[in-house]
């Protein structure tokens, strides 16, 4: 039998070896007539796989007038088909389809199940090579080790506490998002119109309508038959040549990173940064926005683009902030760009060219650009801290499920 790594100091006592059958009811599911959907919230919601589950939580999709198997309040929902094994709560009685499964069980055994998924313990029983599925025998005849209740209970408290500010931290990522879209949506003029629907207090006058190749001059990586192959590569070197991964939606990230000698630099021609630069992910990953500001450079100080970007160099010095060009370039600006100029069917490009034909309104006071700007990195560093603290606690709640359970 496994150790556990990580074990509330007062229990001691050793797990028992049960199968689950022996301690949790289990209901298989079975589809009713799909003549009997509909989309009445008074009938009874119907669970049918994955789909139905968020979170670790049912969500209501369809409804059904024919009650098949039933699941109450509580019951913990196992999906048996493709995928097998995600498990979710319910917090509603449901028809069961015969895509799940229901288990009456507790936090342990809710939690329990949830490590069973991530070690892939099901795949072992899983049929189908194109369509995996797991059988009733499979699920009541699985192997599972219990604590006491006392312990159960314990540890149970500790994966609810957490899973409860994971679903705070989402919450409040999804709220962020929500107001980021609203707020692009109504903090810059409508097509046709020269002021927004909202506006930050103390401004006013009309906006003007700018060309994008007013406001940049617009570089290619360089093309040429220099453009460095696999060998000219290393893990450290003069020059930091940036690929796609380095550039996120919130910037630049260099947890990878290769470079060029310098003498490769020397032949290459388009492609070099200069301090005030921004970069644009062009082709595959499209409209990712960093700036080149004075820590990066400090940091890497020769540094070039690959043939997948683009360097918007600004023209037009301290008439327009970087922050609100920043604020532009990550919100609506290349989503609504390639909806109409949509280029490359296999992969998806922005061409330098429809790019530099782009117009976008900018607020004549430079202040009032700033202030846009600085609401908008604000919101997006709210957003970056949400998610980081996601990983974070799912990182965590990986570890413990590892650690925890045997």
């Amino acid at each position: 039998m496994r150790q556990l790594k990580i074990r509330f100091k007062k229990y001691n006592d050793v797990w028992e070896n049960v199968k689950l059958t022996e301690i949790a009811p289990i209901v298989m599911g079975q589809s009713p007539d799909s003549k009997n959907y509909t989309d009445n919230p008074n009938d009874y919601i119907l669970v049918q796989g994955n789909a139905d589950m968020k979170n670790g939580r049912v969500v209501p999709r369809v409804w059904t007038t024919q009650v098949t198997k039933l699941a109450e309040k509580g019951d913990l929902i196992l999906s048996v088909r493709a995928p097998v094994g995600d498990i979710g709560k319910t917090d509603y009685n449901v028809v069961l389809g015969r895509g799940v499964a229901a288990v009456k069980g507790n936090e342990f055994l809710f939690q329990l199940l949830t490590k069973m998924k991530q070690s892939h313990y099901w795949l072992k029983f899983s049929t189908g090579s194109t369509f995996e599925s797991i059988n009733s025998n499979d699920i009541k005849s699985a192997e599972i080790y219990l604590p006491s209740v006392e312990e159960q209970s314990a540890i149970g408290s500790l994966f609810r506490t957490l899973d409860d500010l994971l679903a705070s931290y989402k919450n409040n990522l999804a709220n962020y998002q929500s107001l980021k879209t609203t707020m692009l949506s109504k903090m810059f003029p409508k097509a046709g119109q020269t002021v927004p629907e909202i506006r930050l207090d103390g401004f006013d006058g009309e906006w003007e309508c700018v060309k994008m190749e007013d406001i940049f001059q617009i570089i290619d990586g360089d093309r040429g038959k220099s453009y460095p192959g696999e060998s000219d590569f290393s893990s450290f070197g003069h020059t930091l040549f940036l690929d796609t991964g380095n550039v996120k939606k919130t910037g630049l990230d260099f947890s990878t990173t290769k470079f060029i000698s310098e003498e490769k630099d020397k032949e290459l021609r388009n492609g070099k940064l200069i301090l005030g630069d921004f970069i644009l992910t062009s082709r595959g990953t499209l409209g990712n926005v960093a700036y080149y500001d004075e820590n990066i450079k400090k940091r890497y100080s020769s540094v070039r683009i690959n043939s997948a970007m683009l360097i918007l160099r600004p023209l037009l010095g301290d008439k327009i902030s970087h922050e609100y060009i920043l604020a532009i370039l990550r919100g609506n600006l290349i989503s609504d760009f390639m909806k109409v100029n949509q280029v490359g069917s296999a992969q998806p490009h922005i061409t330098k060219k429809e790019f530099s034909k782009i117009k976008v309104q900018v607020p004549s006071n430079i202040r009032e650009q700033q202030a846009i700007g600085t609401y908008f990195t604000n919101l997006d560093n709210l957003i970056s801290a949400h998610q980081e603290k996601i990983t974070q606690l799912e990182t965590l709640k990986k570890k413990l499920l590892q650690d925890m359970f045997i």
